[in-house]
């Protein structure tokens, strides 16, 4: 049975944090005094007063994005565009809506379980406890805010964009979108760090762990919610939009498609609401996580007798790292920032007044540029802060830091291999299409997925090896399991050129909307229009030029979207791991694979993320064939007036709908379940969460790695082959819709998924301790509540309710009318 201790379950390796040698509450976690001095060129500085010019940096930063975000908005457009996409605005705003109202039950559920363990079985003062639910709320406002500020920005870059392409000179057609990603990444990052540095320099610091606590379950929430939800919701607006091609041989975005405008909406909801709130949990989390292995883990050391004893000036240690982190951070603001102004400088050199280049090749060229800045400035300021503690403690972990970062350009380019239109995996798809169809199709597009795995597997695993090795050796005096901090630090740097992940992440939304717009403003058609635009805009417009730039342009949108997909994914799986020893060091586990229950737990995580990944594209499916059945049923192609607002709205519906009813029942089980599984035993469930880690890494990149193949097969065929309307594009087309829920709906969402049942699992344990005598009999109880939304997330969602056996009973009776009817 399990014996209750005071013990961390916050994200620490259950290091103690008093020379009494006590475990301590996460909630009771104390910041050391942050007044440490160094001597940076000659200047006395404190660390505080580092820290308070981060938070200067941090609101310039947000300034930044502020600005750039005017600057799109005042770019040129016709009214034509502008009126379509202002319409994609307004349902976008329907949609957050409805979220925020199943957040606000979400956090009810999260609330009272924050209540139970901290008020009831911590006997926290009340003050306290309201403090740890104001953060969690501030954390799912964070997520929201930057999600809502995503859409309004990307709404506006969208017919911008597609009014630039017109112009017939493909610069602006990549420039816009790219300024609009900066805008979120580097606003998205700074909101994140202006929040943690107020609680580290204003928050007292016996409260600022009760703070972190809070604001980490919010973000991961509000993930969580708004990716799950948002991947549902476009890949059910896109497949029903997209197999009216198939059905009607009509274009991708025509405006008789009622469909087009949730298409649209989706574009956003999955695609840019759902990294924005994605990135900035992860950006937060993973550093919650450093900060509190710093303050419970470094500053000990194992004795002789193997216990653990504090180090002399412990305290010293812990507040400089600290600084060190959160200087680092800031800085790579400022690094982000500038590659992006002198990448910018270098790409209008080369390709302003080109009629045609690469769209990879200025996003590629940034990606790199940023992480060999951020290598170079992370080896300069461990120099700079650190460097007195130790003469090779600064370039060791620097180097692993880097580890990440340069992971973070390393992987988009194995992503590339097996996503871009220009790998010879995707060429592998099409020849495989135009001789064997969609079933080729799509069996070469697993090939791709499964291979490209593997090779990522492959990187990651290095990186993390050279992390340990370079661990290994001389940070054991400053800290007990140096090696699992190496890996939090490599998931630190894997963030650390945050604002360029996102940047390059928010292009494609922009680039696949702008697509959209420019279909559905059927501004080509318009009377007059090309002496219009030469009169109030002073250029001659050009709009086959221009169509052909938006959809070679989305290629590159498509391809740079998989690319940071694994980076999240990548840092979700390690942040984990710090969190998941947590659960082992708290309770002396000892994972033995002789030991049943260690294999019981790795077979039951697989299982879960199995369901997952069932039960969120069900949703899609479910919800697509009613979208498509709606469609086909008020499509009017006899006409050339586009489809009414009534019917688009009505398809919107059916998405929420749908979405929301996913939603909830996936939440249902990883809630339940997580609780469920902490009650029955310690060792399964550590073993539980190891393998949820693990399946989920592989089944994300597998799943979007061969989703972004099949998409961007469908664009070689549309823009290289311009074969639109062939059995050839019929097949990609085919795959393209496999692929959706594969790369935008199950693979993205094991990322927040993972973060919350792990963070959540933290305090589910302790709870089930506190209930060792009827643990077992709970667990039972809520696994069995699970396997109720277990079955609802298949047979609550089902497309048909009929059996084969009453199909065809149907269909027979269905053939017997026309004979009696002419009798």
């Amino acid at each position: 049975m399990w014996e209750r201790k005071k013990k961390s379950v916050w994200i620490s390796l259950g290091a103690f944090i008093s020379s009494s040698v006590a475990f301590a509450s996460e909630a009771e976690l104390h910041i050391p005094p942050l007044n440490t001095t160094y001597n940076l060129f000659g200047m006395s500085m404190q660390g505080t007063t580092l820290l308070g010019i981060g938070m200067l940096v941090a609101v310039l930063g947000m300034v930044f994005g502020l600005v750039e975000f005017l600057r799109i908005k005042r770019l040129p457009a016709h009214q034509s565009m502008l009126d379509v996409s202002h319409l994609i605005y307004e349902t976008c705003k329907t949609y957050l809506f409805q979220q925020g109202k199943l957040l606000v039950i979400l956090e009810a559920f999260i609330g009272a379980c924050i209540f139970y363990y901290f008020s009831v079985l911590q006997s926290m003062e009340t003050s306290r406890v309201l403090l740890i639910l104001l953060w969690s709320v501030l954390g799912i406002l964070g997520s929201f805010g930057v999600a809502w500020f995503g859409i309004r920005i990307n709404t506006y870059a969208n017919s911008r964009t597609a009014f630039a392409s017109l112009k017939a000179k493909p610069y602006d057609v990549m420039a816009v979108p790219l300024q609009s990603g900066m805008s979120i990444g580097v606003l998205l990052i700074c909101v994140e760090l202006f929040m943690m540095m107020f609680i580290l320099l204003f928050v007292p610091h016996e409260s600022a762990g009760a703070c972190f606590v809070g604001f980490a379950i919010g973000e991961s929430l509000g993930a969580s919610a708004l990716r799950i939800c948002g991947g549902i919701f476009t890949k059910i607006a896109d497949i029903g939009s997209d197999l009216m091609k198939i059905v009607f041989n009509i274009k991708e975005d025509d405006a008789r498609n009622p469909g087009v405008i949730a298409d649209c909406t989706g574009d956003n909801a999955g695609d840019s609401v759902g990294p924005t709130a994605d990135g900035f949990e992860t950006y937060g989390v993973t550093g919650v996580a450093l900060i509190s292995f710093i303050v419970l883990a470094t500053g000990m050391a194992m004795g002789a007798d193997g216990k653990l004893a504090p180090i002399a000036g412990f305290q010293d240690i812990q507040a400089k790292l600290i600084v060190w982190i959160f200087v680092m951070r800031v800085l790579m603001i400022v690094t982000s920032i500038g590659s992006y102004w002198l990448n910018g400088a270098i790409s209008r050199a080369l390709f302003k007044n080109k009629d045609h280049f690469d769209f990879e090749a200025p996003l590629t060229s940034l990606v790199w540029l940023t992480s060999l800045v951020s290598i170079g400035v992370t080896y300069a300021v461990s120099y700079l802060l650190i460097r007195d503690m130790g003469d090779s403690l600064w370039w060791k972990l620097a180097t692993i830091i880097s580890c990440g970062t340069i992971a973070a350009a390393v992987i988009p380019e194995f992503t590339k291999i097996f996503t871009s239109s220009k790998s010879k995996h995707v060429a592998e798809i099409v020849a495989a299409s135009r001789e064997g169809g969609a079933s080729l199709t799509v069996l070469s597009g697993l090939v791709a997925g499964n291979f490209s795995a593997f090779w990522k597997g492959m990187v990651m695993v290095g990186l993390m090896l050279i992390a340990y090795l370079t661990s290994s050796s001389g940070l054991d005096q400053f800290m007990v399991y140096p090696a699992v901090f190496a890996f939090g630090l490599v998931a630190f740097g894997f963030l650390g050129m945050g604002p360029v992940t996102i940047a390059v992440d928010s292009y494609g939304p922009v680039t696949d909307n702008a697509q959209s717009v420019f279909e559905l403003s059927q501004i080509e058609h318009l009377p007059q229009i090309s002496s219009e635009i030469e009169k109030n805009f002073g250029f001659k417009p050009n709009f086959e030029r221009g169509k052909h730039f938006l959809e070679e342009n989305d290629s590159a949108g498509n391809t740079f979207k998989a690319t940071a997909k694994p980076v999240l994914i990548g840092t979700a799986v390690i942040g984990a791991t710090t969190m998941i020893f947590s659960i082992i060091l708290m309770l002396n586990l000892k994972l033995d694979l002789l030991d049943p229950r260690v294999l019981l737990g790795l077979i039951t995580g697989g299982a879960v993320i199995y369901w997952f990944s069932g039960a969120s594209m069900q949703a899609v499916t479910t919800g697509a064939y009613r979208a498509v059945e709606y469609i086909k049923q008020h499509i009017r192609l006899d006409s050339n007036e586009k489809a009414s607002v009534k019917d688009s709205k009505e398809v919107v519906k059916i998405c929420t709908q749908y979405a929301q009813a996913g939603m909830i029942n996936i939440f249902g089980v990883i809630f339940c379940f997580t609780l469920a599984f902490a009650f029955f035993d310690p060792t399964f469930f550590a073993s539980y969460l190891i393998s949820i880690a693990v399946f989920g890494l592989y089944q994300a990149m597998f799943m979007a790695n061969a989703g972004g193949a099949w998409d961007n097969a469908k664009k070689v065929v549309e823009v290289d082959l311009k074969e639109k309307g062939t059995p050839l594009h019929a097949a990609t087309v085919v795959g393209d819709t496999v692929g959706d829920p594969f790369k935008d709906t199950s693979s993205v969402a094991l990322n927040p998924i993972i973060k919350f049942t792990t963070l959540f699992g933290l305090l589910a344990v302790e709870i089930a301790v506190s209930q060792k005598e009827k643990a077992f009999f709970i667990g039972v109880l809520l696994f069995a509540v699970g396997l109720i939304f277990v079955a609802r997330s298949f047979y609550g969602m089902r497309i048909s309710r009929e059996t084969v056996k009453e199909a065809a009973q149907s269909r027979k009776k269905r053939e017997q009318i026309p004979s009696h009817a002419g009798v």
